[in-house]
């Protein structure tokens, strides 16, 4: 038995883990974390670590919590060592977002690889796509959008907190009226509400904001009082 040693080729950084065990030339993969941007290098490392004598590759997705565009990629790469070193392989067991995201993108979530498959062996241009595969591409981009903007809201949702409460603090303003301080305060200087947040917070210890941004505050914060 060959054991493929988890986190030998994959940095820390990573979104996507990918370890498991060789026995008899049989690959079983475990996948763990988000098919995103860097997704299809981790498993293009993790498959060219496999012994020379691996006759099947089995990727259990079970462990895969978000998938993006990049995961159609990471897909086709798959498909692709299978294609070259002539073995079986299979990815299975979606569950959650993913499995959403295969349907949304036109793919057999029990065997996505033979869409996949299809794809990567095509040598023309494809088919004048339908109206549904159409639809369907817009509604995996709307999702892609929504997630990115969710995510950036939780980055930036500590340090609006933070400038709230010098807010608070400092003009004996409301939780509600500091909220409103900082988006009108956005708006008046074309800044983005992180940027102007991030500034009230370090003013509280550091150089006052911009000009620009120390204008609109005091106009935002006049009118709030």
């Amino acid at each position: 038995m060959t054991r493929v040693m988890e986190g030998q080729l994959t940095r820390d950084e990573d979104p996507l883990v990918i370890d498991g065990r060789v026995n008899a030339g049989r690959a079983v993969l475990t996948a763990r974390g988000e098919l995103v941007h860097g997704c299809t290098r981790v498993l293009t490392q993790r498959l060219a670590a496999l012994p020379a004598s691996t006759s099947h590759v089995e990727l259990d997705m079970a462990g895969v919590v978000f998938m993006d565009t990049a995961g159609l990629q990471f897909l086709e790469a798959l498909v692709a060592y299978g294609l070259r070193c002539e073995v079986p392989v299979a990815a299975t067991h979606w569950t959650g977002q993913p499995r959403r995201i295969l349907e949304l993108a036109g793919l057999d979530t029990d065997d996505p690889l033979h869409s996949a498959h299809t794809r990567a062996d095509s040598r023309g241009p494809g088919p004048v796509p339908s109206a549904v595969s159409l639809e369907r591409a817009e509604q995996l981009l709307g999702l892609r959008e929504e997630v990115e903007q969710l995510r950036h809201a939780l980055d930036s949702r500590p340090v609006i907190d933070q400038a709230r409460g010098v807010l608070m603090a400092v003009h004996s303003c409301t939780p509600e009226q500091a909220w409103h301080i900082l988006r009108e305060a956005s708006q008046l200087s074309n800044t983005k509400l992180r940027t102007v947040a991030a500034a009230v917070t370090d003013s509280a210890t550091g150089p006052a904001p911009p000009h620009e941004v120390r204008s609109a505050l005091r106009a935002a914060i006049d009118r709030h009082r």
